[in-house]
C-alpha cells in the first residue's frame, strides 16, 4: 500500500532559520531519505515552495482561481513523501523517522492510489 506522509509546520518558522540551520536539516533529512531509498520505499518527495505563491482552483465547470492556500490550521503543508509500505504502521514509523529529526513538524499520514494514465491503479491493499 502507498502512503502520502504530508509534512507541516509553520511557515514562519522555517522561513526565520538561517542557512545553515536549514541546510542541517536537509541534511538529517537525505538520510532518512537515504535509509528509505536503500530498503526500496521511497516513491516521490518533494518540498513545496512558500504558500504566498499558491493558488487554490475551486467550483464548477472551468473553477475561480482564488489566491492562496485556506487552511484551519497555523502549520502549512510544506512538503511530502510516497513511501510503500505494507501496513499503516511501517508507514507511522516511516513519519516518525522523519519527526526525529524534524522535531517541531507535523507530518499527516494518508493512503493513496497511484495512477498512471494507460496502466491499472497500483499501490492497492491487494498488494
Amino acid at each position: 500500500m502507498f502512503y502520502a506522509i504530508l509534512a507541516y509546520h509553520v511557515e514562519a518558522t522555517v522561513k526565520s532559520w538561517t542557512p545553515d540551520e536549514d541546510a542541517a536539516l536537509m541534511k538529517d533529512l537525505l538520510e532518512v531519505n537515504q535509509k528509505l531509498t536503500r530498503e526500496g520505499t521511497l516513491g516521490p518527495a518533494a518540498r513545496l515552495g512558500a504558500t504566498a505563491g499558491a493558488i487554490t482552483l475551486r467550483g464548477q465547470g472551468d473553477g475561480m482561481v482564488i489566491d492562496g492556500p485556506f487552511t484551519e490550521t497555523k502549520e502549512q503543508l510544506l512538503g511530502f513523501y510516497i513511501v510503500d509500505c505494507v501496513s499503516q504502521d511501517e508507514a507511522i514509523a516511516t513519519a516518525r523517522d522523519l519527526k526525529r529529526v524534524n522535531p517541531t513538524a507535523v507530518y499527516e499520514i494518508r493512503p493513496i492510489m497511484v495512477y498512471r494514465p494507460g496502466a491499472a491503479f497500483s499501490g492497492s491493499e491487494d498488494r
